[in-house]
């Protein structure tokens, strides 16, 4: 009953290690950690000069840039991983696009690559790993959503949809891929100070830092955990948010945009 949903991660060396997103913010603070405990990281962004720093003090970590929006480039980039490592043992998917925006302010185009960046393109990747994982009977599954994704919020028009079905997602990964031998880990960071926050015109409560981020991150798929959500007293605030009746929520909500 109180067992963990996963199986823990016992170790980091020599762990296999797919980080998308690794240039900046959790995903670098993220890599950076994993490096330090061992594991073996390759580093996917399309940045690839912030991607070529986090490497720089590792000898154990792969520079692989990747553009998630070409469906092509993912396929060449888990072959040049499994020719060099053999396989993989973790695809971590720490991309996001943001924009802080009400539903009348929304422009298509943007909405359009939102959505892919932050939803779409992720069945390319799962495409690409989840074949010889399922062979294998191990690997595992990270996705970083929100805790955007938990209700509807405030200026987040396009973002929250596609964290809400990143949510929905990993349930159904967990279903599905569980019972095969897979891990998957959810994980939903309050605010945390990175480039996309700091588009954010307003003050936010419990505010991390990515290295903060980043330990709780690892500390959770250690203790075998489903949802890694933090910080704690923010996130379980939030989850009571979001059983309240809406008429509830949606004045809470309303006292928030009046005061802000």
């Amino acid at each position: 009953m109180f067992r963990p949903l996963n199986k823990p991660v016992e170790h980091w060396v020599d762990q296999r290690i797919w980080l998308i997103g690794a240039s900046s913010g959790i995903g670098a603070a993220l890599a950076r950690k994993l490096l330090c405990a061992g594991a073996r990281v390759a580093l996917s962004a399309r940045d690839e000069s912030g991607l070529q720093t986090v490497a720089d003090a590792h000898g154990h970590a792969m520079v692989l840039p990747l553009d998630v929006l070409d469906a092509a480039a993912w396929q060449a980039a888990h072959d040049a991983i499994c020719t060099r490592w053999n396989d993989v043992d973790m695809l971590i998917y720490c991309v996001a696009d943001y924009l802080p925006e009400s539903v009348w302010e929304m422009e298509p185009m943007q909405a359009h690559r939102t959505i892919a960046v932050n939803l779409s393109c992720l069945y390319d990747g799962l495409a690409q790993v989840l074949p010889r994982m399922l062979r294998r009977g191990q690997g595992s599954i990270a996705l970083i959503a929100s805790v955007a994704g938990y209700m509807g919020l405030p200026r987040a028009t396009v973002y929250g949809p596609t964290k809400a079905a990143l949510i929905n997602l990993a349930e159904i990964l967990y279903a599905d891929l569980h019972a095969r031998g897979l891990n998957v880990f959810l994980i939903n960071p309050g605010f945390v100070a990175t480039r996309l926050t700091a588009k954010n015109a307003f003050s936010m409560p419990a505010l991390q830092s990515p290295e903060d981020a980043s330990r709780a991150i690892m500390q959770g798929m250690q203790q075998g955990d489903f949802e890694i959500h933090f910080p704690k007293g923010f996130t379980f605030l939030m989850k009571f948010i979001q059983v309240l009746p809406y008429r509830w929520r949606f004045a809470l909500l309303s006292h928030y945009l009046e005061t802000a």
